[in-house]
């Protein structure tokens, strides 16, 4: 950590060292911006949209039946082993244990004819072949721009459960990497503001405020030390790059939870849901049921924070807690719903009701998916196995029609009944939602993947 006191010289090397920050590579432009806070992206000349897309990702893989398609006439094997709820949509269930998302089904579009593709372990909706192996957060960014003139917020962001609680385990990167960024370049990969948790602790400078606020003084230092041509400067990677030009271009509020009203802390608080002592300790994947319940509320409240202050992507995950087998990793369906399914259901209402409370419901598009989907038939333990002939996918905000229920499922909700909505489907979605498209294929330097990505057919019957 940088600690300068009172009477410590800003010294050459004192840039250098930032934790593990560093500082080369970056241009006094974007140091100290000089456009206002608060100017659109679309203002500048960007081809994007004023909207932005918050993923959430349900590592492990989800079942289709005990979340939103519950299939009660099928046999007992089969239909959803948590029962249903009636919903806002007159002739729509849920699985049980999601009654608040039900009271507001009519803000929510379900898609009950989703493929993910495979029945793989990885993070394939978010990262994989269709986004050329690339977070699709990265793929915004590299049009919208790493960082945000006003201020240096990153555009692209990932949020573990260390984002919001450094006691929590680390991030879950075996079966793929969030912040890859695929052939786009190294400063859209998201950033990570828990940083394997240092990064938050790095950021917070022990130096005086008038030292702070003395821009001009620390650039001629930094340009001194620039100047020298230090060997360092040369080497440092863009996300040290965007760490640091987050520091010094007041961004770093949008990451401290302590700014936010206690009231709304409170709201979407989801520790407070069921005592997290109680989780059964047989299942090895116990600690990320606990971290899950722990932190994925706040988590939502901060991707809300981000979104709110300009980012355009925001990728929320917590660790490979949705892979219900009933083996030795992994919890029954029943059991293992009984620690997803509230957390969930209150993180996302809470996010749903503060969007709207701040004229950000049509501004702001949730995405919530998997990897995959789970077996029809519930095994002899009592779990399901991996699916990847159909997947829960829910949608709402983004200007996207509420109530709706796209596609059907075949009667034992193992294969679609109607056309099915594919990843490709999914991306183009949050593609039309990102940007002016007419006015991305004009803009020059865009590059051939991202147009790519583009010009993928959105999932029909959702265009907002």
């Amino acid at each position: 950590m940088l600690r300068i006191g009172d009477s410590a010289r800003l010294g050459r090397r004192d840039f250098l060292r930032v934790g593990s920050l560093a500082l080369g590579g970056l241009s006094l432009p974007w140091l100290l911006p000089t456009t206002r806070a608060g100017t659109k992206l679309s203002e500048l000349g960007k081809p994007v949209t004023d909207k932005a897309v918050v993923f959430l990702f349900m590592h492990g893989g989800p079942s289709q039946f005990e979340t939103f398609d519950p299939k009660m006439t099928a046999p007992a094997e089969i239909r959803s082993a948590t029962g249903e709820i009636k919903t806002a949509v007159p002739g729509v269930t849920f699985g049980s244990g999601f009654p608040e998302l039900a009271a507001r089904a009519d803000r929510l579009c379900v898609v009950r004819s989703f493929v993910p593709g495979d029945g793989n372990h990885d993070i394939k909706t978010i990262v994989g072949k269709d986004s050329y192996m690339a977070n699709i957060g990265s793929a915004y960014a590299s049009a919208a721009g790493a960082s945000l003139p006003g201020n240096g917020l990153p555009t692209n962001c990932v949020l573990f459960p260390r984002a919001v609680d450094p006691g929590a385990g680390p991030e879950q990167s075996g079966f793929g990497k969030f912040a890859s960024h695929g052939p786009f370049p190294a400063s859209t990969a998201p950033f990570q503001p828990d940083g394997n948790g240092a990064l938050k602790k790095d950021m917070m400078l022990n130096l005086p405020a008038d030292r702070l606020d003395d821009r001009r003084a620390m650039l001629r230092a930094f340009d001194a030390a620039k100047s020298t041509r230090d060997a360092g400067f040369d080497q440092m990677d863009a996300a040290r790059q965007k760490a640091f030009g987050i520091l010094l271009g007041n961004a770093a509020e949008a990451f401290d939870l302590a700014k936010e009203d206690p009231k709304t802390v409170a709201r979407y608080d989801t520790e407070k849901l069921y005592d997290v002592t109680t989780i059964n300790k047989k299942w090895n994947n116990w600690r990320h049921y606990t971290d899950n319940a722990k932190t994925l509320g706040k988590l939502m409240l901060l991707a809300r924070r981000l979104v709110e202050r300009g980012a355009g992507f925001v990728t929320v995950t917590t660790n490979f807690v949705w892979d219900m087998h009933a083996d030795s990793n992994n919890a029954t369906v029943t059991e293992g719903m009984g620690y997803m399914a509230p957390p969930f259901d209150h993180a996302v209402s809470a996010f749903l009701d503060d969007l709207k409370a701040r004229g950000l419901e049509d501004k702001v598009l949730l995405v919530a998916c998997g990897e995959m989907g789970r077996t029809p038939r519930i095994n002899k333990t009592g779990g399901r196995d991996h699916w990847g002939n159909l997947g829960p996918l829910l949608l709402a905000g983004g200007g996207l029609p509420g109530g709706a229920v796209i596609g059907k499922s075949s009667a034992n909700g193992g294969e679609p009944n109607s056309d099915p909505v594919k990843v490709t489907n999914l991306i183009g979605t949050i593609m039309s939602t990102l940007f002016d498209t007419g006015k991305l294929r004009v803009t020059r330097g865009v590059s051939r993947e991202l147009l790519q990505m583009a010009d993928y057919s959105p999932i029909p019957g959702l265009n907002g």
